[in-house]
């Protein structure tokens, strides 16, 4: 019979074996070879069905086999000096602390929220990019020493595991996890209770979740988890599956990772001592409540306004949006967000954050539909500094939010960008370890411009690397495929065909990744009959290994997916394309570092970053990819191809075509050939010299450390600094508010009135100096709350300047309204002085040329002239 409810008993460690208990419940585990294989030595057989999770392990092991190990002086000598290991890397000064200590003004602590992690798979708390970017994240914050806490939620079943009908259809399986079961641990408050929190719902009812903890090498990281006695069963169901039900669902999901999430770190901070985090990060705006759970807490604690707590809060927010296109971005109706902060007209108190009001919630999430509310536009609005996650990216992101911020160009939007990364020691293989260098100090090599080791490495020893990564691979896909034969109904006596597919001397080209329409998983089917010649060459043949998951109410991805499988199941050439279903993060490993090429083919600019092929290249893995996400800004021509993309081209149909014969072209004439072109050993130099060089250049590029650098320097840092002014005295936060207020108030009044130049003559030529003069009214402004600058470009047939320079003006004088400008002409008369401003603007362009004036807000507190959305243009 079926059980009811199941639970996990942890099993009882011999005393001697203790220090196994903090070896097993500290994450570090997951990234340390060492650990992995203590592990690994308690029972092989075991510890090889339990797939690489230690809890598990120990749940299976003979009690037999524990006390033999309790007196094996040779494995406590090892254990004791893991865990001597572990507390050095634990208490160690590391890259931030000696930051710290050299004057750096870091934050004391950073609190980064994520709807999911992906960590380890012993944590089944992921779905695929943006998970595993947030694991990586939290991993390489641990190697830094970054004071990082990580915020999310416990998902009772997690994302789905992934099977295969005998016609090719995903089929989605939720098996439940029990935390007992989970590498997680209670946070316990000063009574010996598991530590919660409560967030109001509609019905006066509330939705309480327990708080457990993570402890991802120095980091902890946090999960709220619904599923518990406290709540009826629709409130137990929030944390039930990741990315699952519907809005209603979602949107609950959502505010308690923001408003529970911020109530959970106080509460861990004040129970543990941890230092209060000085700035939150929004991985997506799925998290976008938090900042309005902050503004509620200022409102309470501190009589502040909503205007004044927004100032104060936003100053120490920083928000990443993942998304390129508006579709993917969360959006949920209005009444539904009425509905849940419980009030009955604009205006109104809310149940759900006592203090704010529901229009002044609702305005920060308006767009151009008024029936919906943008969770990305109140990310942007909440916080003060925002970033894409590539640099193309940051620019299709600047397009997609400049509606935002009228008046100002694409390029001007505060919107930057810090490249994505992935950490090393999860995603580089250890046969590649000497190509990198000394593991010991790894992490200097994320700052290197080269891995020096790189070039030490004889092409033999690299070759034969890649090689013994190729063959694992083959080994893994074989499995995986017998075993999604028998689930698609197969028997033992047809599998004999799965023994032999792949060849260990092929080359293999590697797909995996989330299976959604712009990431074109059947653009290689264009011309299925050219496909096949490309797999059954008999000189040079190729084969591919596929895999992916659909997002559950996808069907169109779904439809992608069976296409493609119901392709690889054509007995002629299932021998040299295989889907692999089920595609996580231990098959991700073995998959990014055992092909020879990772394909990457969506549609240009719809690829945020994506770090599978980073992944890859820390392997050597070459990348053939569209230039987009990552690629285009690292692709530099000596580290795989970029695919040529048919930009322009209306008609999808014939853009896929396009793009899909250049695919096969690169293939065929340069892909092939390089690696079939071989020494008189049968060594393909050519190949392994640009494998080496993918090595040198990009893998200190596309590590994570870098990019958690990147965040310490370019956004914690003076997240922190601008936080410790508003916060540390509240009247800052009160002064910057009304000075929000005052300014735009008078911004309708401030106006360019009159713009004249002198100094180029007739006949304008490269090098003349042209003075520009502007006279403005600033509405009851002073100089000192304004910018006027001037603006020069090149000029197209309508007007528009393009290639802008732009001066900051000088300030020269001001003038009673009724006096005169330098050519004569009368000024309009106010009630106010007119404000004369001058700058010198060298001429450094040919052609035609424009410029204009125009004022900006201008505070020290402000961090992009852009940020309130405010500019006057001549």
């Amino acid at each position: 019979m079926k059980a009811l409810r199941r639970f996990t008993v942890r099993p009882q460690l011999p005393p001697p074996l203790q220090p196994l208990g903090p070896l097993i419940r500290n994450l570090r585990w997951s990234w340390h070879p060492a650990s992995q294989d203590l592990f690994a030595d308690i029972d092989p057989a075991v510890w090889s069905r339990c797939a690489g999770d230690p809890l598990k392990l120990l749940g299976a092991v003979s009690v037999t086999r524990l006390e033999e190990l309790a007196g094996d002086e040779r494995f406590l000598t090892r254990m004791h000096g893991l865990a001597a290991d572990l507390d050095h890397y634990l208490t160690d000064p590391r890259w931030y602390q000696h930051q710290v200590a050299a004057g750096a003004a870091y934050p004391a602590a950073i609190a980064y929220f994520s709807m999911e992690f992906g960590v380890t798979e012993a944590l089944p708390n992921y779905s695929g990019g943006l998970g595993i970017l947030a694991g990586d994240h939290l991993k390489s914050a641990s190697d830094l020493g970054v004071p990082i806490i990580g915020v999310g939620l416990l998902y009772r079943y997690g994302y789905f595991w992934q099977s295969l009908s005998p016609d090719g259809w995903q089929q989605e399986h939720y098996p439940a996890h029990d935390p007992q079961g989970l590498p997680i641990e209670r946070v316990l408050g000063p009574d010996g209770d598991q530590l919660a929190v409560t967030v109001p719902m509609p019905g006066d009812r509330l939705l309480t979740a327990r708080i457990w903890v993570a402890q991802v090498g120095r980091v902890p990281l946090l999960l709220l988890d619904a599923d518990n006695e406290d709540n009826e069963d629709g409130l137990r169901a929030v944390t039930d599956r990741l990315y699952g039900g519907d809005q209603d669902h979602r949107i609950k999901q959502e505010m308690l990772l923001g408003i529970g999430g911020v109530r959970a770190v106080n509460a861990y901070a004040a129970a543990t001592g941890h230092p209060p985090p000085e700035v939150f990060h929004m991985n997506e705006g799925h998290a976008g409540f938090l900042g309005l759970e902050r503004i509620r807490a200022l409102i309470a604690d501190h009589g502040l306004t909503f205007a004044e707590a927004l100032a104060a809060i936003r100053v120490g927010t920083v928000f990443t949006t993942h998304t390129p296109v508006p579709a993917g971005i969360d959006r949920f109706p209005v009444d539904l967000v009425r509905h849940y902060l419980d009030g009955d007209g604009p205006g109104d108190g809310t149940r759900l954050l006592p203090g704010l009001g529901v229009a002044q919630v609702l305005a920060l999430g308006a767009e151009d539909d008024p029936g919906r509310f943008n969770m990305a536009h109140m990310g942007l609005r909440l916080a003060q500094r925002a970033n894409g996650v590539a640099k193309l990216h940051g620019v299709v992101s600047r397009a997609m939010f400049a509606g935002l911020y009228p008046g100002f160009e694409p390029e001007e939007v505060p919107i930057g960008s810090v490249t994505n990364g992935v950490h090393l020691p999860t995603w580089a293989a250890r046969e590649m370890y000497d190509v990198a260098g000394d593991m010991a100090d790894w992490q200097d090599l994320a700052s290197a411009e080269v891995w020096p080791s790189a070039a030490k490495v004889s092409r033999e020893r690299l070759w034969e690397l890649r090689n013994t990564l190729r063959g694992r691979l083959v080994t893994m896909a074989r499995a995986v495929a017998r075993r999604s034969a028998l689930q698609r109904g197969a028997t033992m006596s047809e599998l004999e065909w799965t023994e032999s597919i792949l060849d260990p001397d092929v080359l293999t080209i590697g797909f995996a990744r989330r299976v959604s329409t712009y990431k074109r998983l059947t653009l290689m089917l264009r011309d299925s009959d050219r496909l096949r010649s490309i797999l059954l060459d008999p000189q040079r043949p190729v084969q591919i290994v596929v895999a992916g998951k659909a997002h559950p109410a996808d069907d169109g991805g779904k439809r992608y997916m069976q296409e493609m499988v119901r392709f690889t199941d054509d007995r002629s050439i299932r021998h040299r394309i295989v889907f692999l279903p089920d595609y996580d993060m231990g098959m991700a490993a073995i998959l990014c570092a055992g092909a020879d090429v990772w394909l990457n083919n969506p549609i240009r600019p719809q690829e945020a970053s994506g770090t599978s092929g980073m992944k890859a290249a820390l392997n050597g893995v070459l990348n053939l990819s569209i230039s987009d996400g990552w690629w285009d800004e690292l692709y530099d021509g000596h580290d795989g191809w970029a695919i040529p993309t048919a930009d322009g081209v209306g008609d999808e149909r014939r853009r896929d075509d396009l793009e899909a014969a250049a695919l096969y072209d690169l293939v065929e004439k340069r892909v092939a050939p390089l690696f079939y072109r071989r020494n008189e050993a049968g060594l393909p130099e050519g190949w392994v010299d640009t494998v080496r060089h993918t090595l040198a250049y990009l893998g200190p590029r596309v590590q994570a450390t870098r990019m958690v650098r990147d965040y310490v320097t370019g956004y914690y840092a003076p997240a922190a600094a601008a936080s410790r002014v508003v916060n540390t005295d509240l009247s800052v936060a009160k002064a910057l508010a009304a000075w929000k207020d005052r300014v735009r108030a008078a911004w309708p009044a401030v106006r360019v009135l009159n713009v004249d130049t002198s100094g180029i003559g007739t006949e304008p030529s490269l090098g003349n100096v042209m003075t520009v003069r502007a006279h403005c009214v600033l509405g009851g402004l002073t100089p000192a709350d304004v910018t006027v600058q001037a603006v020069i470009g090149r000029v197209d047939g309508i007007e528009q300047l393009h290639e802008i320079d732009v001066v900051d003006m000088d300030f020269a004088d001001a003038m009673p309204a009724d006096g005169a400008t330098s050519d004569g002409s009368a000024l309009d008369r106010d009630a106010e002085p007119v404000l004369r401003y001058e700058a010198a603007l060298t001429l450094t362009r040919s052609g035609p040329v424009g410029y204009t004036v125009r004022i900006l807000p201008r505070h020290e507190l402000l961090a992009s002239p852009a940020e309130l959305g405010l500019v006057t243009i001549a």
